[in-house]
């Protein structure tokens, strides 16, 4: 499975981006797919995961992010509003085969991230 992250970008405090992963090399259906960040200096954190048909989300994101996934366009996206200066990260796109986790060590397929920032 190849993943590739793509809409960040440069926005305002209380804008809002749109996040999209394209899966590519098989069908990702049957897979759970998460969305990491990373900011400098700190470590990857989880961010949402999507599988079947349940979603979570880390707390500092749940009421502004949503996460969603197309199965028959194999996509994957992340819609954030109320952006806020500490969202600004590289954000990540993953997937696994079964259930869904915010373990970042039990995905098996990672995207090459896409810069969010986020300006006060």
């Amino acid at each position: 499975v190849q993943l590739q992250a793509s809409g960040g970008g440069l926005v305002q405090a209380g804008g809002s981006l749109r996040l999209s992963c394209a899966a590519s090399g098989r069908t990702v259906s049957g897979y759970a797919m998460g969305w990491f960040r990373q900011a400098p200096g700190k470590e990857r954190e989880f961010v949402a995961a999507v599988g079947w048909s349940d979603r979570t989300y880390a707390d500092s994101v749940k009421d502004r992010f949503t996460i969603s996934r197309d199965n028959a366009k194999n996509m994957v996206y992340l819609q954030m509003n109320s952006l806020k200066p500490e969202d600004t990260a590289v954000y990540y796109c993953s997937a696994r085969w079964g259930r869904q986790t915010g373990w970042a060590s039990e995905y098996d397929y990672w995207g090459q991230g896409t810069q969010v920032t986020v300006s006060s």
